[in-house]
């Protein structure tokens, strides 16, 4: 006889791996227990002869389930106790081995055939779900994941659900914390905004108000939607007054792959994202347009396949399959996660809420990936992906990193991993900062952290930077500040496992070194050490960041370079007195901007393309859809600057296409950025920031690369993804 201790962590707890370690020890004659501990690992006990215990590890590796990931696996000789039989034990709070928290999945085929069955029991139950899918982080208010301590609490089981969950030889229900049916589970209700019930079947009726031009709050895993009628114009155009957001893109939600094939071109590669089991938002490439007004000015459009029951259901009752879902929130602010959220902030927003009575505990929103010179790239890491971890090669003291300021996310780090908080949003808004503090300390709490460092970005304005502080000072902890474009390229550097290196960092906009705003940098690094080889030539930044919200301002101090402001007012779009101030306050001016977005925002401009910044990025993305062809021409590399002044020089005495000067210059400035960096001799270079996910600058790195070129897959290479940069910092 034989015994042994075995724990188990990864994402083990809340996916049915405990039913599963019952099920393959009884087949293989072994005694003991399983159970969940409170570090989010399962603890085994197996007692048998070798031969029994061979076949429980060879049953263990065969038959693992799908959602379960297995990150390691400790085995220890035990004692040999007299167990009569092999049991699941009720959870322990005692931390041996962290394990992951389980990220919210997509309902699975097994529960939608159940849904759509007449003669089962879930038939129609918009909230069905198995061991192997539905909600799981969201749902969450500690560790260990029993149901007890979940949301799932508020609903006891019924007596069918109880038999189900007590039987071993139900794979999918046995001992499955999350499972309901439509007696015990959560309830669906429909009413207006004044808080009018509306009686009837709630997904007929509401799929009934969005075909008749409505816009309605529908509450899902992680947050309301806000879905309307992506072939009415009027209720699209509504919607955008309504939530003043008036271009930037909707996202579309299609009960399958045949009908976005229908609006979309789909590969292969992208349909298994499509499909995956986290369900993110996929930008295709449009076949046919839907509205215009669903993503104007773009070659984009944002789909993605119902994710729940509920979802599945409500497109089922509408006529062409479809429907924008967009996110519950204003503008700037967190996502209203319950109904009387949607009746305060969105009361002039939308005219009917959605709801069930099950509580969300965790904001989540929806993942939105893309793909760019056959590169998956994340531009949003939430549903689906967060907060499972991301291991790096050395060990950290404990250290919390809070990102930079917009599209932010903060993480924690401990031992090899990282751990990024879901999504939080732009934490220059007072309510996503207090978002930020709430998921971090979640996760501190979850796993027993003190941390010993905290890390910020450089740049003083930051509010990031202020809570920074006072987790510093909370838990006496070192604090850091890591410059911007650096943390961009660690960010990579942490993914691929590695420690020196070329950074190409292109963004927006990043405080630098020299109290300029960087943004089209070549850092060389070994280590914590870097030094800046290359950059995009300075120019005026008068007037600070409300150049990025008007790309006539950033074309203006760009042709100053060489023109008379009498001859720049022949072309911007600004009026006599906007161009004066500029004049006066580039005269004064001392700050300087390197920036890759702030140069796209004036080419933009200057073709006629934005100019107005209505959300992030927007000039760069609507200038990449422009298709054209690759000019001769070739921005000069003058001692340690990219002069990007040539190119306005080059089309303004040239009589070109629009879209031929929109491909020309994204491509040769990814050509010039990388000339740049191999001139440093690189084994690697490593690419990152918010700009480095446009098609043709990172396809004119590729083409032109020597060396190996490493890209960010699991976290954003925008400052969604700087968290991570920073936690690896003190790696190094």
């Amino acid at each position: 006889m034989k015994a042994y201790k075995i724990i188990f962590s990864g994402i083990v707890q809340g996916v049915g791996f405990r039913p599963f370690i019952y099920r393959i020890a009884v087949k293989s004659g072994v005694r003991g227990y399983v159970r969940n501990l409170g570090g989010s690992e399962v603890e085994v006990k197996i007692v048998g002869k070798e031969e029994n215990i061979a076949e429980f590890m060879s049953l263990f590796f065969l038959k693992l389930p799908s959602p379960a990931k297995i990150e390691k696996i400790i085995v220890e000789d035990s004692e040999i106790e007299n167990f009569k039989e092999f049991q699941i034990l009720k959870s322990g709070s005692t931390i041996k081995e962290v394990g992951e928290i389980p990220p919210d999945l997509s309902v699975c085929d097994e529960c939608m055939k159940e849904v759509l069955n007449e003669k089962d029991r879930h038939y129609m139950y918009p909230f069905n779900s198995c061991a192997y899918c539905g909600p799981k982080f969201s749902i969450i208010y500690k560790l260990p994941y029993d149901r007890e301590n979940t949301s799932m609490k508020d609903f006891p089981m019924c007596s069918s659900c109880q038999k189900e969950y007590e039987d071993p030889e139900n794979e999918r229900r046995f001992d499955a914390q999350g499972i309901s049916c439509p007696i015990c589970g959560p309830k669906l209700f429909l009413e207006d905004i004044k808080g009018e019930r509306i009686e009837g079947d709630p997904i007929a009726l509401t799929a009934k108000l969005i075909e008749e031009g409505k816009i309605v709050a529908i509450k899902g895993i992680g947050g309301f939607h806000i879905a309307i009628d992506p072939f009415n114009d009027d209720v699209i155009i509504r919607l955008r007054e309504r939530k003043k957001r008036p271009q930037q893109p909707f996202a579309l939600m299609a009960i399958s792959t045949d009908v976005i094939k229908k609006y979309a071109e789909v590969s292969e590669i992208e349909e298994e994202i499509l499909r995956s089991p986290e369900r993110p938002i996929l930008l295709l490439k449009k076949r046919e347009s839907i509205s215009k007004y669903i993503s104007p000015g773009l070659d984009r459009d944002g789909f993605f396949l119902y994710y729940t029951p509920l979802h599945y259901l409500l497109l089922n009752s509408l006529k062409n399959k479809i429907s924008v879902m967009t996110s519950g929130n204003i503008h700037g602010l967190p996502m209203c996660i319950d109904e009387e959220c949607v009746k305060d902030k969105l009361k002039d927003v939308v005219d009917y809420v959605l709801y069930h009575n099950r509580k969300i505990v965790h904001r989540v929103d929806d993942s939105v990936m893309r793909i760019s010179s056959r590169r998956i790239i994340m531009l949003r890491r939430s549903r689906g992906f967060a907060p499972t971890w991301i291991r790096i090669k050395k060990k950290v003291e404990p250290t919390i990193a809070l990102g930079a300021e917009l599209q932010n996310t903060g993480a924690i780090a401990f031992d090899d991993k990282v751990i990024l908080t879901p999504y939080v949003g732009d934490t220059d808004k007072l309510e996503n900062l207090e978002e930020m503090e709430n998921s971090i300390r979640f996760l501190l709490n979850t796993y027993s952290i003190k941390p010993k460092y905290v890390i910020a970005d450089k740049n003083p304005a930051y509010q990031s930077l202020r809570l920074a502080k006072k987790f510093s000072e909370e838990f006496s902890a070192e604090f850091y500040q890591v410059q911007h474009h650096f943390a961009h390229g660690l960010s990579v550097a942490a993914e691929k496992g590695v420690d020196e290196g070329v950074i190409i960092a292109i963004d927006g906009i990043g405080y630098g070194d020299d109290g300029n705003g960087w943004g089209g940098e070549i850092i060389k690094f070994e280590g914590s050490k870097y030094s800046r080889e290359y950059h995009l030539r300075y120019v005026n930044y008068a007037g600070g960041d409300i150049n990025a919200k008007k790309p006539d301002r950033m074309l203006a101090l760009f042709l100053s370079n060489f023109l008379s402001w009498e001859e720049i007012k022949k072309h911007v779009k600004l009026s006599e007195k906007e161009i004066k101030i500029l004049e006066m306050q580039s005269k004064k001016s001392s700050l300087y901007t390197s920036s890759v977005g702030r140069f796209l925002d004036a080419v933009s401009a200057f073709l006629d393309v934005c100019h107005e910044r209505t959300y992030e990025g927007e000039p760069a993305i609507k200038l990449e859809a422009m298709k054209g062809r690759i000019l001769d021409f070739d921005f000069p590399i003058k001692g340690e600057e990219i002069d990007t002044i040539e190119a306005f020089k080059w089309f303004l005495n040239n009589n070109l296409r629009k879209e031929d000067i929109a491909t020309t210059l994204q491509y040769k400035l990814g050509e010039a950025l990388v000339n740049a960096a191999e001139r440093l001799n690189p084994e690697r270079i490593l690419v990152s920031g918010g700009a480095s996910v446009n098609e043709y600058i990172l396809k004119g790195i590729l083409d032109n690369a020597k060396a190996e070129v490493l890209t960010l897959s699991k976290v954003p290479p925008g400052d969604g993804g700087i968290s991570l940069g920073q936690s690896y910092f003190k790696v190094l």
